[in-house]
């Protein structure tokens, strides 16, 4: 195994930073950092190196991204990242020899999120819980330009019309594509009918039936890390219930976050006057849930959500509602606990009371808690998460 100069910017295998005469037909170990991964290899390859081995950092996790290396490349997460550095700090003449294994199936678990994924909480409204959903988005074979070579860098002279790419420009296309389905199956749907399809049938658990992993920490992923869950392209088809909204929900949201009539015109294009009696930012018909106390309020705590839902599912339809409580202190109630329907596209309302008690907590730190409520008439389950922050100002 190669080894290169001690100095930071070359465990990083940053530009101009490997010495030839100690890289020259050797694997190299590149941490991620600083400088695109990309072009750690094409530093070794310029160094005379024949190999990387590209190791994540503790802040990375486990999460693994392909990309279109310049020589042969394995990526490591972060607990074999320093059993290999143990392994080269303790051995005379380390060796290493890179080989694919081809396509693996059935790995579990899957789906997991992404160490690189949008994380919430919401910073500019919290009250309204960010991101709605997830979907594909790591390792995705894409259609790719003939301008460049598939690493993007100006010295690859590789062509090709495909790549595997990953990020939110991956996920992106995946979740309008299923959009654009559920548009064509459902031309009446607004924008808002179709989002609520895709967060109320999304799913949470992997495929070893437990809640999905955030590669990040290594532990059970939240509603902060995948929102709603992960689509589901199949359920969204047929949700039962939708959250909808129109023009005016938005502009009553907006006015609910003190933007000026001047302000939001320029949104609508056309004259818009803001309602006497404003809602709260979380009483917008969204299909998820926040509450944010804050403990310089009195000392119980409680907040009331109003919600209507359509009836998109057979004429005569009867929803129960279920309550997967957070844990102590917190109490979730639903009213009605039923919603009788007797036809199609008719609209019901209910209420979501989540109370909380007072808790010490030093200035500056959050307390969050998780929760779900889900809607089902025996065949659907129209699901919502709710997340519960209790926060003590400085």
């Amino acid at each position: 195994m190669g080894s290169s100069r001690d100095s930071y910017s070359s465990s990083l295998c940053m530009e101009g930073s490997l010495d030839p005469k100690l890289v020259k037909g050797k694997i190299v170990m590149c941490d991620i950092g600083n400088n695109p991964r990309i072009a750690k290899g094409a530093e070794v390859k310029h160094a005379g190196g024949v190999g990387m081995i590209l190791a994540n950092s503790d802040s990375d996790g486990e999460g693994l991204v392909a990309d279109a290396h310049m020589l042969p490349t394995s990526a490591v997460g972060a607990k074999e990242g320093e059993l290999i550095r143990q392994y080269i700090a303790t051995t005379k003449g380390p060796t290493a020899t890179i080989s694919g294994l081809g396509t693996v199936l059935g790995i579990k678990p899957a789906p997991v999120v992404a160490s690189f994924s949008s994380r919430g909480p919401n910073p500019e409204t919290p009250e309204i819980l960010k991101p709605d959903v997830i979907a594909p988005g790591v390792n995705i074979l894409a259609g790719w330009t003939g301008a460049v070579g598939p690493s993007s860098l100006a010295i690859d002279r590789r062509r090709t019309q495909f790549n595997i790419l990953s990020g939110t420009s991956m996920a992106c296309p995946h979740v309008s594509g299923v959009a654009a389905l559920l548009k064509g199956a459902h031309p009446q749907w607004s924008p808002a009918a179709v989002r609520s399809a895709l967060m109320t049938t999304a799913y949470t658990q992997d495929n070893r039936g437990h809640r999905m992993i955030d590669e990040a920490s290594g532990n059970a992923s939240t509603p902060f890390d995948f929102g709603a869950g992960h689509v589901h392209p199949e359920r969204a088809m047929d949700p039962g219930l939708i959250y909808d909204m129109d023009t005016e929900d938005y502009v009553r949201f907006l006015c609910s976050l003190n933007y000026t009539s001047k302000a939001i015109q320029v949104i609508t294009r056309k004259p818009t006057r803001c309602p006497a009696r404003r809602i709260s930012p979380g009483n917008i018909n969204y299909p998820s849930f926040s509450a944010v106390f804050d403990l310089t309020q009195p000392k119980k705590l409680s907040t009331v959500f109003f919600r209507t839902v359509t009836n998109v599912g057979p004429p005569l339809s009867v929803y129960r509602v279920r309550v997967i409580h957070p844990r102590g202190g917190v109490t979730v109630t639903v009213k009605p606990r039923k919603l009788v329907f007797t036809e199609k596209n008719q609209k019901l309302s209910y209420t979501v009371t989540v109370t909380t008690k007072h808790i010490d907590l030093l200035p500056g730190n959050a307390d969050t808690r998780f929760c779900f409520i889900s809607w089902t008439d025996g065949k659907h389950v129209v699901q919502s998460p709710i997340t519960i922050t209790i926060q003590e100002p400085y």
